[in-house]
């Protein structure tokens, strides 16, 4: 049997009843354990085994352990300078508390840290998530607006369609009577459903239904006018104005019931009353104020302009804050996309993929179409002209995996990149030195375009397979959406110079752009293969060539 005699001076419990805390006195008590365990015959003499965090000693042997704590360090802080951890014993442990309960809870509560009553009546009003509570406010401020401007907008257009109350009646029947039907079950589709989705879902459903209506109703106003109300409620544009209106209230009262009893309380926080109140009371007074304003606005509009153009002013309204509505997360998603995009190991493949994207007037496509046509060149040779493009696509896919094998795909890649640039340097030079209204420049014009094509596919896919193999899998979808999001980017950036540069004597500038683009993505790919990092080196490790410098080095 061994017996564990601890003396120590320790604190009354602080939660004691009666009496103050500090009134309390130190008292010294004496805790004697016994553990009753078979000692093997081997050992004459157990020792230490283990110690806990809990201050538990397993299978201990002690004769007499005296302290004294005259300080208010931690129970931690004691245990461990008077008690130390040996090596473990083979046979089975039995653990014991070397201090009861209370005197553990007493030494933890001497620890935690206290707020005065102004800081807690400071945290009591700050959210818990202030930049997420500013941007519900101006989504909801976005969304108000146009709601109450379609409120104010849907019953006056309609109740000039014929002089009573009845079509009016019928719009607003239906919809209370399709939120009554369906909003537990819309309540019940967006508890089981993530938030974010759930809420882009629905702005997008009540912006389409909005349109849909304000569509009928221009619709309506074009038309003869009908002789009767009995006769504008058998209209098939009425018909379908209550159907989408009923889907639009519906939507709209989801979206109100999500940002008020839930995103609100998520942001503002349940256990902070006060920042709760205040977010609560911003979001009652951005309803009334886009109210006000919505009527005021749409009133003065119809004052002055015609009915089917205020609606198409509204229907503006709605398609410039649809995109306000559904970024909110787009914004994040899209800043997470770009950091992962610039960090990943083969950017530069990934933008000169990108780059390609600028050649928008010598490739085949709308501008190139547009270009012919001015030119007066048939239609079945313009459809030549692409159909063969597209064959070499088709030959790109073959050739792209001899040169792989017997490249590498590095080298393959810058291949087919100076390949295109140097067919579109003489392209240009044709267009920019002769004239290409005649038939066999022309022909000689589209059949280097041609040619180029079999290096811009190759590139394709030799950079497809770079990306696949370099890009993290967890990632790839990231990674690869963002690069494509880029390349539409560099796409409609050329489109815009072409809308400014109209003229098709502007023709030259704009096939200068996209040369200058193809030269680029050839010279960053190629300064990216000749320079080669460890991680470009692990990436291309498979590589015909990449084996033969290693062969190299061993041999030396």
């Amino acid at each position: 049997m061994g017996l564990v005699n601890y003396s120590s001076q320790s604190p009354a419990p602080l939660l004691q009843r009666g009496g103050c805390l500090g009134s309390q006195r130190r008292e010294r008590r004496r805790y004697s354990i016994s553990v009753r365990r078979p000692r093997p015959s081997a050992y004459s003499v157990c020792r230490f085994v283990g110690f806990s965090s809990k201050c538990s000693v397993l299978d201990a042997d002690i004769s007499t352990i005296s302290m004294e704590d005259e300080t208010s360090k931690d129970l931690t802080s004691a245990c461990s300078n008077n008690l130390s951890p040996l090596a473990s014993d083979p046979f089975d442990a039995t653990s014991f508390k070397l201090l009861k309960e209370d005197d553990c809870i007493n030494y933890l509560l001497r620890k935690v840290q206290v707020l005065t009553k102004e800081e807690q009546d400071t945290l009591a009003a700050t959210a818990a998530h202030p930049a997420g509570l500013y941007a519900l406010y101006a989504s909801f401020l976005v969304g108000n607006i146009v709601e109450q401007v379609w409120n104010f907008a849907w019953p006056a257009a309609v109740a000039t369609l014929y002089p009573s109350l009845l079509p009016v009646a019928i719009v607003g029947f239906f919809s209370k009577l399709s939120i009554f039907l369906g909003a537990p079950l819309v309540g019940n589709l967006m508890d089981h459903f993530p938030r974010i989705p759930a809420y882009n879902s629905l702005n997008i459903i009540q912006t389409v239904a909005q349109l849909l209506s304000a569509a009928m109703i221009i619709h309506a106003h074009s038309r003869t006018p009908c002789t009767s109300a009995s006769a504008v409620l058998l209209q098939p544009w009425f018909i379908l104005l209550v159907v989408v209106g009923a889907i639009e209230r519906l939507a709209g009262l989801a979206l109100g019931v999500t940002v008020e009893r839930e995103w609100v309380v998520l942001l503002a926080g349940t256990n902070r009353p006060s920042a709760l109140a205040c977010a609560n009371a911003m979001l009652n007074r951005i309803d009334l104020l886009c109210e006000i304003a919505g009527a005021s606005v749409f009133g003065i509009l119809l004052t002055r302009f015609s009915t089917v153009t205020c609606l198409k002013l509204a229907s503006g309204l709605m398609i410039c804050a649809l995109p306000v509505l559904v970024v909110e997360n787009g914004l994040e998603s899209l800043r997470n996309g770009l950091m992962e995009y610039i960090n990943q190991p083969v950017l530069p493949a990934s933008l000169a993929y990108v780059f390609l994207y600028f050649n928008i007037a010598l490739a085949p496509g709308s501008i190139m179409t547009a270009f012919l046509m001015h030119h007066g060149v048939s239609p079945s040779v313009i459809g030549g002209f692409s159909g063969l493009s597209s064959f070499m696509g088709v030959a790109a896919t073959f050739i792209s995996a001899t040169l792989v094998e017997k490249l590498g795909s590095s080298q393959a890649g810058a291949a087919g990149l100076v390949f295109q640039g140097v067919l579109l340097s003489a392209a240009l030079s044709v267009l920019c030195v002769g004239s290409v209204s005649g038939q066999k420049p022309l022909f000689f014009f589209l059949s280097l375009i041609i040619l180029s094509r079999l290096g811009h596919m190759s590139y394709d896919v030799v950079g497809t397979q770079i990306l696949q193999t370099g890009i993290p899998i967890s990632k790839a979808n990231l990674i690869g959406t963002t690069e494509i999001s880029i390349a539409s980017l560099a796409e409609f950036m050329m489109l815009g110079v072409a809308i400014i540069a109209n003229d098709v004597h502007h023709f030259s500038f704009l096939a200068l752009l996209s040369f200058s683009s193809v030269v680029i993505a050839a010279f960053m790919f190629c300064c990216w293969v000749q320079n080669p990092s460890d991680e470009q080196r692990r990436l291309f490790s498979l590589d015909r060539q990449c084996q033969t410098c290693k062969i190299i080095l061993f041999d030396d």
